[in-house]
């Protein structure tokens, strides 16, 4: 049963429930607009500049000419695939929900800019319940809990450094991980 502050989530109104949440999924969806408007939906000057920067896409909107008023198209098809999860980041962010969920939202980020987000969403992230699905150790490695799916279930739960010592499914995916990261630093 999924509780949310004690009460079961069937029983939560869906707009409430709706609401509460920022979802931003590895495939992301921009409207044809400014990026201002993709990330602000409401929001205020204020939030949308702080959101812009936690996401870690300020520096990209300062290279473009109109800055935030940059219109991305349909898709946004004028982004790069990390700039448009960035871009869903900073509205989920804008939005201050009370549950964030991360589905792979970093997967088109290079790790650099992954450990950039992730060290100004730590702050963000205390005040509110985040699931963050990912297959990069790095993105789940500070989590309070730890599931590894397999087979459609749950194998494996715990911390990083619990999961690391019971040398199982999430030990491999560490160990394979570190050697690429190692292969592709040659």
């Amino acid at each position: 049963q999924v509780l949310i502050d004690g009460v079961p989530v069937e029983e939560i109104p869906l707009e409430k429930l709706r609401a509460a949440i920022g979802y931003v999924p590895q495939d992301t969806f921009l409207f044809s607009d400014t990026i201002r408007e993709n990330v602000a939906l409401g929001a205020s000057e204020d939030v949308v500049e702080q959101a812009v920067a936690t996401a870690q896409l300020e520096a990209d909107v300062q290279i473009f000419s109109a800055g935030l008023e940059t219109v991305v198209g349909e898709r946004g098809v004028t982004l790069s695939g990390g700039q448009k999860q960035r871009t869903a980041l900073a509205r989920a962010i804008a939005r201050g929900p009370k549950i964030l969920i991360l589905d792979d939202a970093m997967a088109s980020v290079d790790t650099r800019t992954e450990e950039a987000i992730l060290g100004e969403l730590r702050q963000f992230m205390q005040a509110r319940t985040t699931i963050v699905i990912a297959h990069r150790i790095s993105t789940v490695k500070d989590a309070d809990q730890i599931l590894v799916l397999d087979g459609g279930g749950i194998a494996e739960h715990g911390t990083h450094s619990e999961l690391v010592a019971r040398n199982g499914i999430y030990a491999e995916m560490c160990r394979r991980q570190d050697l690429a990261e190692e292969l592709g630093e040659l």
